[in-house]
């Protein structure tokens, strides 16, 4: 992302969990009833692309990764949740809980001017927490916008860790490692490509290069087994590494629209330990 803009990838992922309602056919994966409020003119546009274009790879492979990782995360249960590379999400606006969403201060910005043109009120339990993960202390971060270390926490972590270094990723570990034992860290990442099947390679030939035109290259990709160990090695016992057809009940992916499940990216459940 580059430093004075807000990040294109929230407006594309956010337009996917709108399009979803509108272009695909019930049982629905998951219900973002916020979404194209939010984004306003910018989304009717993105959203009216999936409309005329729905079928292509990269439009209904997003809608099927955004969808199937939200019904995921969302179905686990905390007293505080961390939202990390929050983007346009609207867990917080949906449900109340008392959520901490974490992401660059240009996109959060732009964020607060989408929720005040959209009329949508920022609930009470509501903390927004700027930090540059590439620079950033997240436990101190966290801590002077309300957050209790002393109390578990779920962290959820989607659609971010590809566009970081290793470096931040770890550095990332290291902090929720801090959080209080009980914790969960829920962390999606890219495979390498000899770990994509058909249809996350076919996803990856279009998305990637155009992520990388747009400032927001790829950089870290790993497989469940080096995830893992590098969890570990950070204070983070890992309970279950879960694909995209697995994030949902099975009868969710039988269907008659153009969703189907890629194997490109996966979700990582870690737990704090203590």
């Amino acid at each position: 992302m580059r430093e004075t803009q807000p990040s294109q990838t929230a407006v594309m992922t956010a337009a996917a969990r709108a399009a979803h309602l509108v272009v695909d056919h019930e049982p629905y994966i998951f219900r973002d009833t916020l979404a194209a409020a939010l984004l306003g003119e910018k989304g009717e546009e993105i959203i009216g692309y999936h409309r005329v274009h729905g079928d292509h790879v990269v439009l209904s492979g997003t809608r099927a990764q955004v969808t199937a990782r939200s019904h995921y995360v969302e179905g686990r249960r905390a007293e505080q949740y961390v939202v990390l590379g929050a983007g346009l999400d609207t867990f917080a606006l949906r449900t109340g809980a008392r959520v901490f969403e974490v992401d660059h201060p240009a996109t959060q910005g732009w964020k607060r001017e989408l929720l005040a043109a959209a009329g949508l009120t920022v609930p009470a339990g509501l903390a927004f927490v700027p930090l540059d993960f590439e620079s950033g202390d997240l436990m101190e971060a966290l801590v002077a916008a309300g957050f209790d270390p002393r109390r578990p926490a779920l962290v959820s972590w989607l659609g971010v860790a590809m566009y970081l270094t290793r470096e931040a990723i770890t550095a990332t570990f290291a902090s929720v490692a801090r959080f209080a034992p009980g914790s969960e860290l829920v962390m999606e990442y890219a495979l390498p490509p000899e770990l994509r099947d058909e249809q996350g390679t076919a996803y990856a030939e279009f998305a990637l290069p155009a992520a990388a035109e747009r400032g927001e290259p790829w950089l870290s990709f790993f497989t469940p087994d080096d995830l893992s160990a590098l969890l570990d090695r950070h204070g983070l016992k890992t309970a279950e590494h879960v694909r995209q057809a697995d994030c949902v009940a099975p009868e969710l992916w039988d269907r008659r629209d153009a969703l189907r499940p890629a194997d490109l990216c996966r979700l990582a459940r870690a737990t704090v330990t203590g």
